[in-house]
């Protein structure tokens, strides 16, 4: 489980390294290997340890392609998608086109979702933030009433 909120740096090659906290789980499930892939309903990229996106994957897979709303979507996740691995200090190498989708710099956020990690850059993650907050009327999802918190 990826949990919590890190703002961490990239480098001038678009090299980034992952946190201690995060590197150890990727290490132990899935041996470094990650696919990063494009979100498409927010500017940010989403982090799969392997095993966990070859399920997503097959899934994405099995929708129907003749509907065009599909089509495009599987485009766009599945096109943009891209292994990599963690390298000995724990690193990895963003591809420039990834880094331009989400207009990634120097300053990210690395923000755990439970069974990925989604990557930010912290200008954007603060936007989003606030506007969440902003935008919290008090009224509640009738998905989220059978939580129990």
């Amino acid at each position: 489980m990826f949990r919590g909120v890190q703002h961490i740096n990239m480098d001038a090659k678009g090299r980034l390294a992952v946190p201690a906290r995060q590197r150890e789980s990727l290490l132990s499930q899935c041996n470094g290997q990650v696919v990063i892939t494009i979100d498409t309903q927010a500017s940010c990229l989403v982090v799969y340890p392997l095993p966990e996106w070859e399920r997503i994957e097959a899934d994405i897979q099995g929708l129907p392609a003749l509907n065009p709303a599909v089509k495009r979507f599987q485009r766009l996740v599945l096109g943009y998608a891209t292994e990599l691995e963690l390298d000995g200090s724990g690193r990895v190498l963003l591809p420039q086109s990834l880094r331009d989708y989400a207009n990634l710099e120097k300053k990210l956020v690395l923000v755990g979702q439970g069974n990925k990690l989604e990557l930010w850059s912290e200008e954007q993650w603060l936007a989003e933030r606030d506007a969440a907050l902003a935008a919290d009327t008090g009224e509640v999802p009738a998905e989220l009433m059978s939580l129990t918190l």
